[in-house]
């Protein structure tokens, strides 16, 4: 089971949207991606050796899984901030935390010889191409939130409620279906954002 939540706020700082949205590129995001492209250099050989591991053995690395579910969560606090979704500066680095996001997700006692295979040929057909056809209109839609949502915190401090859900539905989805995709679940994700 994946669980995503990322706290809707009573309100928003207009200082740190106006802050995120102007220097946020350099203070922020530079820094993290740089940082976390070495961490996903280890994220990507690790992963590599996964394959290997569950086609012999059936069972995903428990240390792999456990690096691979604490990058998703940095990637969760990076997104939730550079989405006006959450105030505060994101903590770097895997072991980092966070009061404001949570992502957890069960360690499969074991995984699918048959679907690792299934998803290494043709995971691009029956995962990537129906999930990411109807991700890119959510995801169109989600930065079309996203602009008004700026607007309404800059003039009233808060996030309308229901627009958080979305872009916090919309990015649950994509997590979901890259973790099948990446062989950390067997269970085929939902066609949705919600929990």
């Amino acid at each position: 089971m994946i669980k995503l939540t990322i706290q809707h706020q009573e309100s928003y700082s207009r200082g740190e949207l106006l802050l995120r949205s102007f220097f946020g590129a350099f203070y922020i995001l530079l820094p993290h991606i740089f940082l976390m492209a070495f961490c996903q250099i280890w994220a990507g050989i690790l992963s590599f050796i996964a394959w290997w591991v569950i086609l012999f053995t059936g069972k995903y690395p428990q240390s792999f899984f456990e690096y691979q579910v604490k990058m998703i969560r940095w990637s969760v606090r990076l997104n939730a901030r550079n989405m006006n979704l959450s105030d505060g500066y994101p903590a770097f680095f895997p072991s980092g935390t966070d009061d404001k996001t949570s992502f957890e997700m069960d360690y499969p006692e074991s995984s699918s010889r048959g679907l690792l295979l299934a998803r290494a040929f043709f995971g691009f057909f029956y995962i990537l191409l129906p999930h990411g056809f109807i991700l890119l209109f959510r995801t169109i839609a989600a930065a079309f939130m996203r602009f008004l949502g700026w607007w309404v915190v800059l003039f009233t401090g808060k996030y309308p409620q229901s627009w958080h859900a979305f872009q916090v539905g919309t990015l649950r989805w994509g997590i979901r279906v890259n973790a099948y995709y990446m062989f950390m679940t067997d269970t085929y994700p939902p066609f949705s954002g919600k929990e």
